[in-house]
């Protein structure tokens, strides 16, 4: 896991990274602190890039995609930041060098067992639960288990969004493609267990939509780009979600779009582990006003019942429409309850810290956003959680006229024993002439 964020205003975008990725083992977690998550993602104009979640995407890691679409863009420049963005997502769809079709071969399989050991784990804990109870079962009730806990499967990713980016087709080509794989896939992780041809149908679906719906693992990588297209005065950003990349398709969706403008002057966008942020920004931790409205709503529905019980000397029908009425009284009380604890949080929290930065000079955006980092890695410290947060913070500044800006930054190397890294920066290659 990991803590970034962006804030933005007229003058300037700062962002700001931790240096901690968590690496799960069979053994347990292991956490570094030394990773690189803050990139120039041009070396000549003023746009950055941060990486959070997965540190590699389809087995390679993030910091060398970046760069090596960083030299191949070059002195490239494009009028406005959705094109960096829309380039970047179409150098990842289109290379073939870092993402082979053999390589997209071994990611599908792998990707699809992870979920069927995941049901076969739910059908294993079923029948073991049967077992217990009863100390015996017949075949007819594991057929029914299996049979009932890939429909459960099935009907969740049924009801799941498309992307829209992906074509009608794909799914049918990933069959006509990797049928085989789906196959032995079955076989390897489900044995003997009894799966019927409607059932295996199912699976063979549910294996599509992994890479065509709007449903993302917890190894998807999160993108954020920001700055300064060619022709925009002010900053903006916009961020992504990617999971892989199959049958030469990349499956994504945009998660941000924040955009300054002169109606819109200032942005404070957590990413990752974003609580902390919350709770600064709105005044209360989301998750305690979570419990208070999920408790409300409850208490709201079941209350009329409870009165309605009480009241002696009155027919069924009679208690159903008054609970019904009380019940509307209810909901409408709650949404008045919520609307003015929104209305204050806005008026008492959020507005005063958005206009304030809407006034920072860059000095000062810089020192935010990396004290809100901080800030959850504070949080993560003196706390009984893992210390997902943590290790040296990377701060950059991002202006239309002094470009990207290493405000703090970690080396794994001594700059000064390294003249030539900083004197090769800028040198051109191949792809910066054009």
């Amino acid at each position: 896991m990991t803590a970034e964020i962006a804030i933005m205003n007229k003058t300037a975008v700062a962002l700001a990274a931790d240096s901690a990725v968590t690496i799960e083992q069979d053994k347990g977690n292991k956490i570094f602190n030394t990773v690189n998550k803050l990139f120039a993602l041009s070396k000549y104009q003023p746009v950055g890039i941060m990486i959070y979640g997965g540190a590699n995407f389809m087995d390679v890691p993030w910091e060398s995609i970046i760069k090596i679409y960083r030299a191949k863009l070059g002195k490239e420049k494009f009028s406005t930041l959705k094109e960096y963005a829309d380039n970047f997502l179409a150098f990842l769809t289109e290379n073939t060098t870092l993402f082979p079709e053999s390589e997209q071969e071994k990611h599908f399989p792998r990707t699809i067992a992870w979920y069927f050991v995941d049901i076969k784990n739910e059908i294993d804990e079923e029948v073991k639960t049967k077992l217990s109870a009863d100390k015996k079962i017949a075949e007819t009730s594991v057929k029914d288990i299996v049979a009932r806990t890939i429909k459960k499967h099935f009907d969740i990713w049924d009801k799941t969004s498309r992307l829209n980016h992906i074509d009608a087709d794909y799914d049918k080509s990933l069959v006509e493609k990797y049928g085989e794989l789906i196959n032995n896939a079955r076989t390897e992780v489900f044995q003997q267990l009894p799966i019927s041809e409607k059932s295996f149908d199912e699976l063979r679906t549910i294996c599509t939509n992994i890479f065509s719906k709007d449903r993302f693992s917890k190894n998807s990588s999160g993108i954020v780009i920001a700055g300064f297209g060619g022709e925009e005065t002010f900053p903006s950003l916009v961020s992504f979600v990617i999971e892989a990349k199959i049958n030469n398709t990349l499956k994504y969706k945009k998660e941000n779009d924040a955009v300054i403008s002169f109606e819109s002057s200032a942005w404070i966008i957590p990413f990752a582990q974003r609580e902390m942020v919350d709770t600064f920004i709105q005044g209360v931790d989301p998750h305690y006003d979570k419990i208070i409205t999920d408790y409300l709503s409850e208490y709201f529905a079941k209350y009329p019942d409870y009165v309605m019980d009480s009241i002696e000397n009155i027919d069924t029908d009679r208690k159903q429409e008054f609970s019904k009425k009380l019940k509307e009284i209810g909901i409408s009380i709650l949404a008045d309850f919520n609307k003015k604890l929104q209305d204050y949080r806005r008026t008492y929290h959020i507005n005063p810290i958005i206009n304030a930065v809407s006034f920072l000079p860059k000095d000062e955006l810089a020192a935010m956003a990396e004290s809100l980092v901080n800030l959850t890695s504070f949080k993560r410290k003196i706390s009984l959680d893992a210390e997902t947060v943590g290790g040296p913070i990377d701060v950059v500044v991002i202006s239309k006229g002094d470009g990207f800006i290493w405000i703090k930054r970690k080396h794994y190397f001594k700059p000064e024993l390294n003249p030539h890294f900083f004197a090769n920066y800028f040198q051109e290659n191949k792809g910066d002439k054009k």
